[in-house]
C-alpha cells in the first residue's frame, strides 16, 4: 500500500507496514514485528510525514546538514567547548567506521548505548543510526539485572559504552553471555581507535520502514517492553513535535534533564535541533544549579524537563539571567495547574505541557501560546486524533472521561509482545490513561489506569519493585503502589509482611531501601515504606492493590527519609 493511505482495510497490510526491501542483514527486529493484523491505524496525509521509500534519519539529521552549507554552524555545546555540523558529522563517521570494522556491527544488529548525556553518547547514537544498525539507548541507572533483561530480549551483542559505566556491562556479560562486544569511551579505547579511522562513511541505504530504534519501556508486570519505531518515526517526531509545537528553527538551543534513553529527551535533544540545524547544550549533570547557569551561559531558547524539576526552579530562576528562553515544555508525567502557575509567576512564560508515550515515540497532545490552558494537556497535535472510549472500547463524546486512546503517523508495534493486543484495540493506541475531553477538545489528565507509578517522569512498575524487596530474607510479602506527592507527582510506597521474628524500624527500613538501590535502579526504591501484618487479597490470593490506594488517602502512618 502506498504510504499516503489514511488506514487499511481489515486483515490487510497497514499502511507503513514494512515492504519487500529492507537493508538489513540481521532481520531480527523485522522477524519480531507484530502481526499486521494487532497494528494500530496509521496516518500519513500530511506532506511532511511523507518520505521516500529509501531513508537514513542519520544521513538526514546530520551529513544533509553538512550538504546543505550549514557545516560551520555549531551544533553541539558541553561546558565551554562546541563542535560544528562538520566536526560532529567526522566523528559520527569515525565511530561508525569503528563500529562496523572493530566490531563487525552489520545492519539490522541491535547496539546497546550507555551513557550519561554527553558528546560520545550523542555521536554514537547517529552513528548507529547510519551504519544501519538499531539503538538501544539505556537510562545511566539501570543495573546488571535489568540490562541483562533488555540484552535478552533483544539480543544485544554490541554496546558502546561510558567506561564510568562499564562494570554493570561486565556483570551482564558474566551473567547473561549478552554484550560480549563492548568498545568503551572515556579511557580512550573508542577515542584510540577513532583516531585511526577516516572522517568519512558510505551510510548505508536503509528502507523508510527499517527498524532504527528499540525504546525499552517498563511493563506493568517488571517484564519490560521494546517498542520498536522506524527509520520515519524518528523523522515524525521532529515534523509533528519540532516543527509544529515547537516551531524550531536554525537559530534555537536546545537544553533539557531527559536523558536521551527516554524519546522525549531524544527528541528534544538530538532529533529536533539537528533536523532544523539549531544546536543543543548538553548538561550532563541536570542539577537544577546546573541547568540554570547552563541556559544562562549558552542563552539557550528552549528548556525540556519534568513538572518536579520546574517546581525546584521556579524558586530560583530570579538569580539567573533567562531571558533567552522562548519556550519552556513540561513533559514525563502529568503537570499541575499550580506548578505552571508558578513558573508563569515566576518567568512570565507559560509551560507547554504534552502527553507522549514511548510507544508513540514522542507527543501527541498539547498547545502552545495562547492555545495553552492551565491544567489542561492540550489538544492532538497535526496527524493525530484522540478520543476517550468506554470499558466497551465505544468512542465517547466530548465532556466525557474514559480512556485515552490514539492514532496517527506513529504508532505501537512492541517486539515479539504478547501486551500489542491489549495496547492496540480496534486501531487505536491505548495508553493507559484516564483522560475527560472537553467541548472544546481540550484534554486534561485524570489518572493511569494500570500499576505503573510515575515519579517525576520516571515509570516504574510497582511488581519489579515488589520482586526485589520479596528477595530480602526479612520481606515475607509486598506490595507496592504510588502514593500522591506534591514534588514528585507520585512516589513508590511499599507495604511490607515481614517474615516472623523480624522487627519493623527505622534500621530495617533503611536496609530494606539500599537493598532495593543496589537491586535495581536506584530512583526506583521505595520512598515510604509501611510494615503491615497482612496485604489485602482476592479470594484466589491475589493481592488488591487498588484496596490499598483507596486506603493511601486516608493514611497518616507514612515514614519518609529524605533523598
Amino acid at each position: 500500500m502506498s504510504s499516503s493511505d489514511a488506514h487499511s482495510p481489515p486483515g490487510a497490510q497497514p499502511a507503513g507496514y514494512p515492504g519487500d526491501y529492507t537493508a538489513h542483514v540481521d532481520t531480527f527486529a523485522r522477524d519480531n514485528l507484530p502481526l499486521a493484523a494487532h497494528w494500530p491505524v496509521m496516518r500519513f496525509e500530511r506532506p511532511e510525514v511523507r518520505y521516500p521509500e529509501r531513508i537514513n534519519c542519520g544521513a538526514v539529521l546530520i551529513d544533509e546538514a553538512v550538504e546543505e552549507g550549514h557545516g560551520g554552524r555549531i551544533a553541539l555545546i558541553v561546558d565551554s567547548r562546541s563542535w560544528t555540523y562538520a566536526q560532529l558529522l567526522a566523528d559520527v563517521n569515525r565511530i561508525a567506521n569503528a563500529l562496523v570494522r572493530d566490531l563487525s556491527v552489520v545492519p539490522g544488529n541491535r547496539v546497546l548505548l550507555r551513557g550519561p548525556n554527553c558528546p560520545m553518547l550523542f555521536a554514537s547514537w547517529l552513528a548507529v543510526m547510519k551504519v544501519g544498525a538499531i539503538a538501544v539507548t539505556t537510562m545511566p541507572l539501570l543495573r546488571a539485572k535489568e540490562l541483562g533483561q533488555i540484552a535478552v530480549k533483544a539480543q544485544i551483542d554490541h554496546a558502546l559504552c561510558d567506561a564510568r559505566l562499564l562494570q554493570e556491562v561486565s556483570l551482564t556479560t558474566a551473567q547473561m553471555g549478552r554484550l560480549s562486544r563492548t568498545l568503551t569511551w572515556g579511557d580512550g579505547s573508542l577515542e584510540g581507535l577513532m583516531a585511526s579511522h577516516a572522517p568519512t562513511f558510505n551510510n548505508v541505504e536503509t528502507a523508510r520502514d527499517d527498524v532504527c530504534l528499540l525504546a525499552f519501556t517498563s511493563g506493568t508486570t517488571g517484564d519490560p517492553k521494546a517498542t520498536m519505531h522506524f527509520h520515519r518515526d524518528v523523522l515524525v517526531m521532529a515534523d509533528v513535535v519540532g516543527r509544529h509545537l515547537l516551531e524550531t528553527t536554525s537559530d534555537d538551543i536546545y537544553i533539557g534533564s531527559p536523558p536521551l534513553g527516554f524519546t522525549f529527551g531524544l527528541g528534544a535533544q538530538l532529533v529536533f535541533p539537528l533536523r532544523f540545524r539549531g544546536a543543543v547544550a548538553l548538561v550532563e549533570q541536570p542539577s537544577p544549579e546546573n541547568l540554570l547557569t547552563a541556559v544562562e551561559k549558552h542563552r539557550a531558547t528552549a528548556l525540556f524537563t519534568a513538572p518536579t524539576m520546574y517546581r525546584a526552579l521556579s524558586t530560583m530562576v530570579k538569580d539567573y539571567d533567562l531571558r533567552s528562553i522562548r519556550r519552556c515544555v513540561s513533559a514525563g508525567e502529568a503537570l499541575p495547574k499550580a506548578t505552571s502557575d508558578a513558573w508563569h509567576a515566576a518567568t512570565g512564560i507559560r509551560l507547554i505541557d504534552g502527553i507522549g508515550a514511548t510507544e508513540m515515540i514522542h507527543m501527541f497532545i498539547a498547545s502552545k501560546g495562547d492555545e495553552i490552558r492551565a491544567g489542561a494537556t492540550g489538544k492532538t497535535l497535526p496527524g493525530y486524533e484522540a478520543v476517550v472510549l468506554d470499558e466497551q472500547n465505544r468512542v465517547l463524546p466530548r465532556g466525557s472521561s474514559g480512556r485515552l486512546a490514539v492514532r496517527g503517523p506513529t504508532g505501537c508495534r512492541y517486539l515479539a509482545d504478547e501486551r500489542q493486543k491489549s495496547y492496540v484495540i480496534d486501531g487505536w493506541n491505548v495508553t493507559g490513561d484516564q483522560y475527560r475531553v472537553d467541548e472544546d477538545g481540550y484534554f486534561w489528565f485524570e489518572s493511569r489506569s494500570d500499576d505503573m507509578i510515575i515519579s517525576s517522569g520516571y515509570n516504574i512498575a510497582g511488581p519489579e519493585v515488589e520482586a526485589a524487596l520479596i528477595a530480602h530474607p526479612a520481606v515475607l510479602e509486598a506490595a507496592v503502589i504510588g502514593a500522591p506527592d506534591e514534588d514528585r507527582g507520585q512516589v513508590v510506597k511499599a507495604f511490607i509482611v515481614l517474615r516472623a521474628g523480624c522487627t519493623p524500624g527505622p534500621i530495617l527500613q533503611r536496609e530494606l531501601q539500599d537493598f532495593v538501590k543496589h537491586t535495581v535502579a536506584p530512583y526506583k526504591y521505595p520512598r515510604i515504606l509501611e510494615f503491615v501484618t497482612a496485604l489485602p487479597k482476592t479470594s484466589t490470593g491475589k493481592i488488591q492493590r487498588f484496596v490499598l490506594r483507596q486506603q493511601e488517602s486516608d493514611c497518616t502512618a507514612k515514614v519518609r527519609v529524605p533523598d
